[in-house]
């Protein structure tokens, strides 16, 4: 194994403004005598690529430098090494990475859970530092009617399925746009609420079914903080092993628009009518009202800000736990 880190850009996150960003942030790098090789997204492939790609060669120690979407790239493409048979024949685990995070991007949630400072001299201190903790890591497996699994997917932070997920997708394309702020998130949320149909799933939690019925949107995650700074599970811990779930059922318009300005107090689950669980393993099956037995596909799913595709949905804890830079 390396002992230096690899350095992960995202030229494309900010706007495409990390490249030029990135120049400050080296120079700062070797001020504080940090050890590292630098790749840039482009050419040589996209994040998650260049990830899997430095896992293979012995890095254990990654910079992920970019924003939210950056972060979930990285993390993947250490997963997918870390599921080959290559790394389980060389008994490589997920505990023996490390993640850190050079916040460069326009969505940068993950952060406000970790406590890794905006401020590039600020963070890259940190770094220097070797300010670690070990936080959860979640498998997200799409499944086809039949249970099988389509596509897997990992997650440092929050996902959702539903309105939350529709969200995700508008404000994806904004941010490609040019568009920034809180107030994507804002008008993108009130769009879909005001123009939602309404969806049925049945929701099962470690084995025990904890809803069934019409729903808004569900959000679940080890983090407390998305899409800009709501905080749909505010209670969750990032290395408890758990998963908090969030469930806004079918809700008068009257009671959604008194209880939206709860996901920005941390407060939002106070709200008497959410459905609220906490487990190891969520599983999502969609249903149709007029044929409650059949097998039908479901809204979309978001991991960490990522359209990845559509319900039903299972999400679990990993066993190995991320080494991650922390305040």
């Amino acid at each position: 194994m390396k002992e230096s880190w690899i350095v992960i850009v995202n030229v494309y996150a900010a706007s495409k403004k990390a490249g030029s960003m990135w120049r400050k942030a080296e120079r700062l790098l070797k001020e504080y005598g940090v050890d590292y090789q630098c790749r840039l997204t482009g050419a040589e492939g996209n994040a998650c690529q260049l990830a899997y790609a430095a896992s293979a060669e012995g890095f254990r120690r990654i910079v992920a430098v970019g924003g939210d979407g950056t972060v979930h790239d990285v993390l993947n493409g250490i997963m997918q090494y870390v599921d080959t048979p290559e790394a389980a024949a060389a008994g490589g685990t997920l505990d023996e990475f490390t993640l850190g995070v050079l916040p460069m991007g326009s969505g940068n949630d993950w952060i406000r859970s970790t406590g890794v400072p905006k401020k590039m001299s600020a963070a890259i201190a940190l770094l220097a530092s070797g300010s670690f903790i070990q936080q959860d890591v979640v498998k997200a497996s799409l499944l086809d009617t039949d249970g099988s699994v389509r596509s897997v997917s990992y997650m440092a932070n929050i996902g959702g399925v539903g309105i939350d997920a529709d969200v995700c997708r508008v404000v994806n394309v904004n941010k490609k746009l040019g568009y920034r702020g809180k107030i994507l998130y804002v008008k993108a949320l009130l769009y879909h609420i005001i123009h939602r149909v309404p969806s049925f799933a049945r929701v099962i939690c470690d084995g025990k079914k904890v809803f069934e019925g019409s729903y808004v949107s569900m959000a679940l995650g080890i983090g407390k903080y998305s899409g800009g700074g709501m905080r749909q599970t505010p209670e969750a811990v990032m290395d408890d092993g758990l998963l908090d779930l969030t469930i806004i059922p079918e809700l008068p318009m009257s009671i959604i628009a008194r209880k939206v300005p709860k996901l920005f107090t941390g407060k939002f689950h106070t709200v008497r009518q959410l459905v609220l669980s906490r487990s190891r393993s969520i599983v999502v099956v969609p249903y149709d009202e007029a044929l409650p037995c059949a097998a039908v596909p479901g809204d979309p799913v978001e991991v960490d800000g990522e359209v990845v595709g559509h319900a039903p949905v299972k999400f679990e804890i990993v066993p190995s736990q991320l080494n991650i830079l922390t305040l």
